[in-house]
């Protein structure tokens, strides 16, 4: 087996794991990005055609956070020369938010317009000039976050690993770690090769507990499977992104307490993806067992009731797996033990946007560094009753 020293070991290399290794190598950290499959792959969180950028929140600090992410993914555009994601006209789609105008609505509406975010309320009586082919729930308000947008995610991924590796940064796929040895050297084990750095940064996704493990470390982490659903238009583009149809949240609906997400037709020509943002716990290793479709039910009852230019059975159904915490907030931390290993987990279904300031914090964190950002929300004190050790 192989033996190599680094300044810094990166585990998983999704979005999270791609952008600290990215900013560690632009930092000169000599850098190694473990994979435990081969790229690409479609096993884990990352992968897929889209997701949605959004400042609609209802806690201020993604907000603030996403005000610099943006600057954050416009940098990379420049550098790399490439699109990353839709937003700014004439590539704006927008986000339109839903939802009981006494409820969650309502704080997201307040955390905008606190930040000064441009947002356009809709009117009731204005909805369906503004938002044509959706009929909004009876008592529900309305309003677009107009800064929001669609992220190419897989382009991503391809893009911020070929800037790590310009900047010297090695990525090694197929790599499955086997073993981690915490000390002032860590060293990790793989599949085929024995490799050491001073620090070490875990963003292995749905495999984190399966990692942390090896140093004595469980988070109260839960694994879900996500069908990401594909819905086909009835008369062709009228859910389309070239038509400016925009993203959405349904924040709460009659047909389920958590909330539906939804992005125009654009990948697939033709079909518009619409999810329930949560599913069934799944075992990471065999995610295509947990077969439950409860929530292509819900959204099948959604779908009916309020897109009614949506045929109302999915015409493909992909996977994707969310790592969520009690909370549904990130960790982005140190080892409780170890502190020259750090931690980024339980993105809890909304951390891909967060990609290019999470990668940033993480790289500060592993190099002993002040955060740029309050990272209190994102501790592992707050789990203190939950976290345990695994010895």
């Amino acid at each position: 087996m192989s033996s190599q020293d680094y300044d810094c070991i990166v585990i998983g290399a999704g979005v999270q794991g791609s952008f600290t290794a990215y900013n560690l190598a632009k930092n000169n950290k000599k850098t190694l990005l473990l994979e435990q499959f081969v790229l690409p792959h479609s096993r884990g969180s990352s992968h897929g055609q889209t997701r949605i950028i959004r400042k609609a929140y209802d806690e201020d600090y993604y907000t603030h956070m996403m005000e610099e992410c943006y600057q954050l993914w416009s940098q990379l555009e420049k550098e790399a020369n490439v699109k990353l994601y839709r937003t700014s006209s004439p590539r704006r789609t927008g986000l339109l938010v839903m939802g009981p105008e006494q409820g969650d609505y309502q704080v997201f509406k307040s955390t905008l317009e606190r930040n000064k975010v441009p947002i356009v309320i809709l009117p009731r009586e204005e909805f369906s000039q503004h938002i044509p082919h959706v009929n909004l729930s009876q008592g529900n308000a309305a309003l677009v976050d107009t800064t929001a947008g669609v992220l190419y995610a897989d382009r991503t991924l391809k893009t911020v690993q070929g800037q790590f590796q310009k900047l010297g940064g090695v990525i090694k796929d197929g790599q499955k770690v086997i073993d981690i040895t915490p000390g002032s050297v860590v060293t990790v084990t793989t599949v085929s090769g024995v490799y050491r750095a001073k620090r070490l940064v875990i963003t292995a996704g749905p495999w984190a507990n399966i990692l942390l493990s090896h140093t004595g470390l469980q988070l109260p982490l839960q694994v879900i499977k996500i069908n990401v659903c594909y819905w086909s238009e009835k008369i062709p583009g009228s859910y389309n992104v070239q038509h400016r149809f925009p993203c959405f949240i349904q924040l709460e609906s009659e047909e389920a307490k958590h909330h539906i997400y939804g992005l125009p037709s654009n990948e697939y020509p033709g079909l518009m993806k619409i999810c329930y943002h949560t599913g069934p716990e799944t075992d990471p290793d065999e995610r295509d067992r947990q077969t439950d479709r409860g929530d292509i039910d819900i959204l099948q009852r959604y779908i009916t009731r309020c897109f009614p230019g949506l045929v109302p059975i999915p015409a493909v159904v992909e996977s994707c797996m969310y790592t969520v915490t009690p909370d549904n907030h990130f960790v982005l931390d140190h080892h409780p033990t170890h502190s020259n290993i750090v931690i980024g987990a339980g993105f809890s279904g909304h951390g891909f946007k967060f990609g290019p300031i999470v990668g940033k914090l993480l790289c500060e964190l592993s190099q002993g560094e002040v955060p740029s950002y309050d990272l209190s929300p994102f501790r592992i004190r707050r789990f203190q009753a939950h976290s345990k050790s695994a010895l």
